[in-house]
């Protein structure tokens, strides 16, 4: 078997050439800096530009399915041209590979590609699973409900569509956890607001097993990556503090401070998003790090 990756040398991209390797499965992938590509084997590169619509079509060669991951960070700040970016980077990348796929004889029976829980409203009382309407409520919501409409464009060309709603990515090695624990260094635990938004997360090792569980059984549709027990941006912060063993003075943050410091970007830290896993977990995948604390510890 052969996959082709958007997105390989990321986090979670690194992690599932991993585990292809380990099981025997061949990897092409494209990358946007051509310094980064290799001639392996079982690890190919390949270059692309999503911006100017370039891309070598021998990526798809002896390819049996694609995990799309590719799209640009929404940590930035959320200027005009960089909210274009974020879309672009997730439509534009995902219609360049259906378009030179159309009208050509190719062996890919399957697409994984990432989604967002962000497609899903900010509420402190509603449970969401994958049956939800959704609706376009918040530019992220935007953003994601006009990439799965671009990725649900492959079922046109008789090929099976799978689509991954990503939580809060928890790792050791960049991102928002490593964020939050900055301020313990003196002594001050940071809760946004009230704190009772709820953060649907997941261990990134979790994530990288969910999205190769999905490949491996073949399952379609749409699935939540969160682990089963989201908590409150309050209980995130406590259980910060008992893992690292830290006597923690909490700050709230205010959201107009937020919004004054982040511009429109600080919404992400205020939406509340409970989330369910339930329809994965019935297919028969196993959360390692079900609750946060023994994933805290493990990252921490």
């Amino acid at each position: 078997m052969r996959v082709l990756i958007t997105g390989a040398t990321g986090l979670i991209g690194k992690d599932i050439v991993k585990l292809c390797h380990r099981n025997n499965i061949q990897v092409n992938y494209l990358t946007t800096r051509k310094s980064q590509i290799s001639q392996t084997e079982n690890y190919q590169g390949f270059y692309w530009n999503p911006k100017t619509l370039e891309i070598d079509t021998r990526c798809f060669n002896g390819v049996d399915a694609i995990i799309h991951l590719a799209g640009a960070s929404i940590s930035n700040r959320w200027t005009p041209s960089y909210k274009k970016e974020i879309l672009a980077s997730r439509t534009a990348s995902t219609a360049l590979l259906v378009n030179n796929l159309k009208g050509e004889t190719h062996t890919i029976k399957h697409v994984i590609s990432a989604s967002s829980i962000g497609i899903y409203p900010s509420s402190e009382t509603k449970y969401y699973d994958e049956n939800f309407k959704t609706s376009k409520t918040s530019f992220l919501s935007k953003v994601t409900c006009a990439w799965e409409h671009e990725v649900d464009a492959f079922k046109q060309l008789n090929i099976m569509v799978s689509k991954i709603r990503i939580g809060l990515v928890l790792s050791d090695k960049g991102g928002v956890l490593t964020e939050m624990i900055k301020p313990t260094k003196y002594g001050v635990g940071t809760v946004f607001g009230c704190g009772k938004q709820w953060q649907s997360w997941i261990h990134h090792s979790d994530l990288s097993q969910m999205i190769f569980y999905v490949l491996q059984h073949k399952l379609s549709g749409v699935y939540n990556a969160v682990a089963p027990n989201p908590v409150t941006n309050k209980e995130f912060v406590k259980s910060i503090n008992r893992v690292l063993d830290k006597s923690l003075f909490v700050v709230k943050l205010p959201k107009i401070l937020m919004r004054m410091v982040l511009g429109e970007m600080h919404t992400i830290l205020f939406e509340s998003q409970r989330v369910s896993s339930k329809k994965i977990e019935d297919k028969g995948f196993y959360f390692e790090y079900h609750h946060l604390e023994p994933a805290l510890i493990d990252l921490l």
